[in-house]
């Protein structure tokens, strides 16, 4: 996809989203995505000889291979949102091994999915795509639902079935967080000491953050605090959704902030407050990648739309799930596509 496609799906919100400048956190003070990410970032932290060869082999795989940005298809909803729901407009994907195939026919670099998707499909695919094990899961059959995290899987499983990387949801700001945050930072040492990479689904569950009919659970001040705390339990990537507002601590009124988080370190262009989350993941040395989103009436049109925010940003790429496997599956592999074009485009610079 060229550069004039590009400004043509994006539409009327092409010059804005192309021609923005962001005068907050200027470019040159972030750690950005490049072919030597892993040895640049990686290379001096703690992270042992297998981690950095499993991050390695993520970066190196599938249409972004080596340009230091990731294209993950990531399919768990069928535990949260249930199997019928989420599989019922294709139901090909009840099917695990579809899963694995869309993944590896639109070149993405790895494949996020439960431990059952990937041990039923492990001997005949986990040597031909990077596998990442979601070993923990918020089930809502039970009733009433609450916002917890259960494990599925342990990080033995994910390691004797050849994943690369293992993933885990924490829902920060819930009445169950502070015990998600101990479980996941123990499981996420024990993973790195098995020699598999980290990511962390950052997301916020608390019906105290909506205030008014606005919802701030996608406020940029408080899921950038999530991504800071899941950079400091070792996640190496992590997983948010697009900011779509901000000064959440400030109606919400509780916790601490400064004024200067909504004056000099952003601004409401979601550029801004993209960039305000990749700041929080210490200045890009923890790679952002934003999530697609639910389906919609004008996939093409949002996931590259994400996709450029989050790139001009200075984020890491996009784990696109939901936009692909719920329509048919060259449909699919098509907006997965267009999504790696946004980052393989030279003419999409950082902002």
């Amino acid at each position: 996809m060229t550069f004039s496609k590009i400004q043509m799906i994006l539409a009327q919100d092409a010059k804005s989203l192309l021609e923005h400048t962001s005068k907050t956190v200027t470019k040159d003070k972030l750690h950005l995505p490049g072919p030597d990410f892993v040895d640049r970032i990686f290379g001096e932290s703690n992270r042992n000889i297998r981690t950095l060869q499993s991050l390695q082999e993520i970066f190196s795989h599938g249409r972004l291979k080596d340009s230091g940005y990731l294209s993950i298809l990531p399919v768990d909803q069928g535990i949260e949102h249930s199997a019928g729901a989420s599989f019922a407009k294709n139901p090909i994907y009840f099917d695990p091994e579809n899963i694995v195939k869309l993944a590896i026919e639109a070149g993405c670099n790895a494949v996020a999915s439960t431990s059952g998707v990937l041990a039923i499909t492990a001997r005949k695919y986990a040597h031909k795509i990077p596998f990442v094990l979601k070993f923990n899961h918020n089930e809502l059959l039970s009733y009433p639902n609450i916002h917890d995290q259960i494990f599925f899987a342990s990080i033995k499983q994910a390691y004797d079935m050849g994943c690369k990387a293992v993933g885990a949801t924490i829902y920060f700001g819930s009445k169950e967080s502070r015990k998600q945050i101990v479980e996941v930072a123990k499981a996420f040492e024990m993973a790195h000491d098995l020699g598999m990479a980290t990511i962390l689904w950052c997301y916020l569950r608390n019906s105290a953050f909506k205030v008014n009919g606005i919802d701030y659970h996608t406020s940029s001040d408080l899921t950038g605090q999530a991504n800071h705390l899941g950079a400091t339990i070792q996640a190496d990537i992590i997983k948010q959704k697009l900011p779509t507002n901000n000064g959440g601590y400030k109606t919400v009124n509780f916790g601490k902030y400064s004024d200067k988080m909504y004056t000099e370190l952003s601004t409401d262009h979601p550029i801004d407050l993209t960039r305000y989350q990749v700041v929080n993941n210490y200045m890009g040395r923890i790679g952002l990648i934003n999530s697609g989103g639910a389906s919609g009436k004008d996939d093409l049109k949002e996931a590259t739309e994400t996709a450029v925010i989050n790139k001009r940003a200075g984020g890491m790429g996009l784990i696109l799930g939901r936009k692909a496997f719920q329509r048919p599956m060259k449909e699919g592999v098509e907006i997965i596509n267009a999504v790696q074009d946004v980052y393989l485009c030279k003419e999409v610079t950082i902002a």
